[in-house]
């Protein structure tokens, strides 16, 4: 009897485990790993055009650097950016047209200044310098904005979690035992988990200039430093 009791508790406890692993293998068009501003940008406009997307996010908070202290952006000419990115500047410029975003001193008392923009342009209704925690509800509201699944705190399983047939990603696996499914995989994150995984060549560092046969790359002391152009005219089409 005890014998009959322990192998159906056995069965039940296999098939529970089976069952919960059909639970945690997840499909879409497109599979994102990585919490970064980039990978909120990319889901956004992977939704826009009508394509299934999940975010797969190592961390616990969407945004990476810029929901995480790299309020101070680094604008140059700010004219130079649109799209998803001009959005996100018009978002900050809105959340702080409300008197009760001014937590910490007045609007009136705030100096304005920026990198290379001001800080709140009134002109074309952006916003170039922002708290951390303004950044990711902005992230957050375009990812309740546009329906987009996001699982939180999956880490990538780095040994064997990218399945990759004739060159092409199909799924991948993570350390909790989640599998995530797609047409296309963005690796959003930092460092190139992702990429690494799956068997793609990658250089640590910066590499020689004659890997590539390149001028431009690599450490330049002294030339244009801090500058926001090249010295002479490049095409960025050739």
């Amino acid at each position: 009897m005890k014998r009959s009791v322990t192998a159906f508790l056995h069965f039940i406890l296999v098939l529970s485990l089976c069952m919960c692993r059909q639970q945690r293998t997840y499909k879409a068009d497109i599979i994102i790993y990585g919490g970064t501003s980039a990978a909120v940008i990319a889901a956004v406009q992977a939704a826009r055009m009508q394509r299934s997307v999940i975010i797969v996010c190592p961390d616990r908070h969407l945004g990476g650097l810029t929901s995480g202290g790299l309020g101070w952006t680094d604008g140059g000419n700010t004219a130079a950016i649109g799209g998803l990115a001009r959005e996100f500047y018009g978002r900050v410029y809105e959340h702080y047209q409300n008197p009760q975003a001014w937590k910490w001193q007045k609007k009136s008392e705030f100096s304005n200044r920026g990198q290379g923009a001001k800080a709140l342009n009134d002109d074309d209704r952006t916003a170039w310098t922002f708290e951390p925690h303004v950044a990711e509800k902005i992230f957050n509201e375009f990812i309740r904005e546009y329906d987009i699944a996001v699982h939180r705190d999956e880490w990538l399983e780095r040994d064997a979690g990218a399945m990759v047939v004739d060159g092409r990603i199909t799924a991948i696996r993570m350390v909790s035992g989640a599998k995530f499914s797609g047409k296309m995989f963005i690796d959003a994150t930092y460092e190139g988990d992702l990429l690494a995984a799956a068997g793609v060549s990658y250089h640590v560092g910066r590499e020689a200039k004659g890997v590539y046969g390149e001028t431009w790359n690599g450490v330049q002391t002294g030339v244009l430093h801090h500058a926001h152009y090249f010295s002479a005219p490049i095409d960025p089409y050739v």
